[in-house]
């Protein structure tokens, strides 16, 4: 079967151990179900998975990826559900101590076929292609779990997304204005301002800068770099909700004093549910919201997308095809 796979892991250089070829994807529970993948897409959990967080060096080769659309064993075209919670388990799997995603315990989805809990499966509307579908499970599931369960905000309120040209970034400048909030974004490219604009935001602005007013909340997944700057945009009683920190975990002032003074609100987000990606699903075929892919890659060339990633040259998603 041909997929592309972590052969060895490198913490510097993750491309190293990334291979595409013919591989035989391993075993997976007899009660699971098999997806054929028609499109799947790049998320930055493939590069981390590469370097070593989250996939351990006993558990290679392991077929990466955890976005998939395709075709289920009767034909129907559905979405594959990255979290994998364990069988006991029952309610918000994002909490299940025992969860994984697809490519760290189990083989993922940059592949021909993978192979999923049958709950994991999720009806595709018809009025999203596979390619648009194959977007939804990461990186637009996190950004409407971190907008519409647990931010708090209402149609009306201001939203400030941190980092614009990321894939959840873009995914919440896009459904923060189809619901109805007033959006700022912030990066430190002017091409991804501009872009964010063209895509949604109401204004975007250099890193750093002061807003015209205090926002409601904020979306966080820069990290570090914008921590501080994440707090001083909040109004008193705001809420701030992160959900990554692609420039690191550690910032260099805590605005503590901020937090209980202005009784903010830090709300940590991951993923999101299957009837998340549900209602996701939805919300996009009734409102017309896409996805914004940057670039779409027959599977061949992975290596490609993955580059294109780690420079942090991609605007939205990269897409891979199969078939």
């Amino acid at each position: 079967m041909l997929a592309a796979y972590a052969q060895r892991l490198d913490e510097d250089d993750p491309l190293a151990g990334l291979m595409v070829g013919d591989i035989d994807a391993g075993e997976t529970p007899d009660d699971w179900v098999s997806v054929e993948v028609k499109a799947a897409a790049l998320n930055h959990h493939d590069l981390w998975s590469l370097r070593g967080v989250g996939l351990s060096a006993d558990r290679l080769p392991m077929v990466l990826g955890c976005d998939a659309a395709g075709l289920d064993e009767d034909g129907n075209e559905v979405l594959v559900h990255a979290v994998v919670a364990d069988p006991a388990w029952t309610g918000d799997e994002t909490l299940d101590p025992k969860r994984s995603l697809l490519s760290e315990r189990w083989p993922g989805t940059f592949a021909e076929r993978v192979r999923v809990p049958r709950r994991n499966v999720v009806a595709k509307p018809a009025e999203l292609g596979l390619e648009e579908a194959a977007c939804l499970p990461t990186a637009w599931l996190t950004a409407y779990r971190m907008l519409f369960v647990q931010s708090g905000l209402r149609p009306g309120d201001s939203v400030l997304v941190q980092g614009a040209g990321g894939g959840v970034a873009s995914a919440l400048i896009m459904l923060a204005r189809a619901g109805g909030l007033r959006v700022f974004a912030t990066s430190r490219d002017d091409t991804k301002r501009k872009r964010a604009e063209e895509i949604g935001a109401h204004e975007a602005f250099e890193t750093g800068s002061r807003l015209p007013h205090r926002v409601d909340a904020v979306m966080e997944t820069v990290g570090a770099a914008t921590w501080s700057h994440s707090v001083k945009s909040l109004r008193p009683g705001g809420a701030l909700v992160i959900a990554g920190a692609t420039s690191g975990f550690t910032p260099e002032v805590g605005e503590l004093n901020r937090i209980f003074f202005l009784q903010l609100r830090v709300q940590g987000s991951t993923m999101g549910t299957r009837d998340e990606l549900r209602q996701l699903a939805e919300f996009m075929a009734v409102t017309g919201v896409r996805p914004l892919v940057d670039r779409s890659l027959p599977l061949e060339q992975a290596r490609d997308g993955f580059a294109a990633l780690e420079a942090g040259e991609v605007f939205g998603k990269v897409v891979l095809t199969v078939g």
